[in-house]
């Protein structure tokens, strides 16, 4: 076979066949894609701030701008007239080992110390901070360095200065902590002082739903406000906190949360226990906002004043018991007690 012999030249009686002609489809004609609706397109003047970006950012429909949170430590000064009442609050926060005040450790405590004018429920003055790590004595566990960033290397053979502690707590009226629950046993764990100062929590002393908050998290609550900061640390914490106490209500843009928190730490306090309540009501008291207490095996609430006390005394007459005889217990605190590791008094009362 030459090179150039063909398939005819070797078999010249097979039959001759056209190529087959591939059939022709019709083609889909492509989705045009919907046209967008124009939308009002602020100018960016070239060059400009960052903040003029942010404004015109803030000022389209599409985007909405955070805010690096920056600290504040200068209210203006009211004047000190006589009679003029001001309260002394301390804002706190901590960074432990572990979530166990019995076993764990602080590993960073930052607290901001400042005057309120009772009378604006704003600070005035100029904010005073303290924040510093301490060796724990046993190293931080992997999850709390990923967290917060500390290094057992960052505070070998650190310590608070209990001195320091001390001034900033001379004085003081409330302490104000997002976690108050967490914070207040780690605290008087380290320090006794602690033990003698009312305490308030803006995460459970606050009806933040009510306010239209989709969540309780200070990093949320300051993200709301168009804020963002370096969470998980202390000091930061304690400034985002500040800035969320004072800034205006969502649904009472005349107050804010740290009069409402002032407020509340006046007012006697209650944990209720819904005992023997029937299997069939656990629904109605979940929703209700009771929690199980799987060691006493009892549905508990928290309660903040007497008048809301006796309001739900009525649900629960109403709701839970109707006609049976019943009686719940109370362990009645006050804010030198509530959120430490110390007990209330406790009662019994008659539905």
């Amino acid at each position: 076979m030459t090179p150039d012999a063909t398939t005819a030249d070797l078999f010249p009686d097979l039959p001759v066949f056209a190529p087959l002609e591939k059939p022709q489809t019709r083609k889909k004609p492509k989705a045009l894609a919907p046209k967008p609706l124009p939308v009002p397109s602020p100018s960016m003047p070239p060059g400009a701030e960052p903040e003029a970006l942010a404004r015109a950012l803030d000022a389209h429909p599409d985007y909405r701008v955070l805010r690096r949170l920056m600290p504040r430590l200068d209210w203006p000064n009211t004047p000190n007239t006589p009679g003029a009442l001001r309260l002394r609050v301390v804002v706190l926060d901590t960074e432990t080992t572990g979530l166990d005040a019995s076993k764990d450790k602080i590993i960073e405590l930052a607290m901001l110390r400042f005057d309120v004018d009772m009378a604006t429920g704003l600070p005035v003055g100029q904010v005073q901070v303290f924040d510093e790590l301490e060796d724990p004595g046993i190293p931080i566990p992997a999850e709390v360095q990923a967290l917060t960033g500390i290094r057992d290397a960052d505070v070998v053979g650190k310590r608070l200065d209990m001195q320091r502690v001390a001034e900033m707590l001379d004085g003081a009226d409330l302490v104000i902590a997002h976690n108050a629950g967490f914070d207040r046993p780690f605290c008087e764990a380290r320090c006794a002082l602690f033990q003698d100062i009312a305490w308030a929590c803006s995460f459970a002393d606050m009806d933040w739903k009510a306010q239209g908050r989709s969540s309780q998290k200070l990093e949320s609550l300051a993200q709301e406000l168009g804020l963002f900061y370096d969470a998980h640390r202390a000091e930061m914490d304690c400034h985002a906190l500040l800035a969320v106490l004072t800034a205006p209500l969502p649904k009472d843009p005349s107050g804010n949360a740290l009069a409402t928190l002032i407020t509340a730490s006046r007012q006697a306090a209650y944990r209720l226990s819904a005992t023997g309540a029937p299997f069939e009501s656990k629904d109605r008291l979940k929703t209700r906002g009771y929690r199980w207490n799987g060691e006493q095996r009892v549905w508990q609430t928290r309660i903040g004043s007497d008048a809301a006390l006796e309001t739900e005394l009525q649900w629960l007459r109403a709701q839970v018991y109707g006609t049976r005889q019943a009686s719940v217990a109370l362990e009645q605190t006050d804010a030198l007690v509530r959120y430490s590791s110390r007990s209330g008094d406790f009662s019994e009362r008659s539905l």
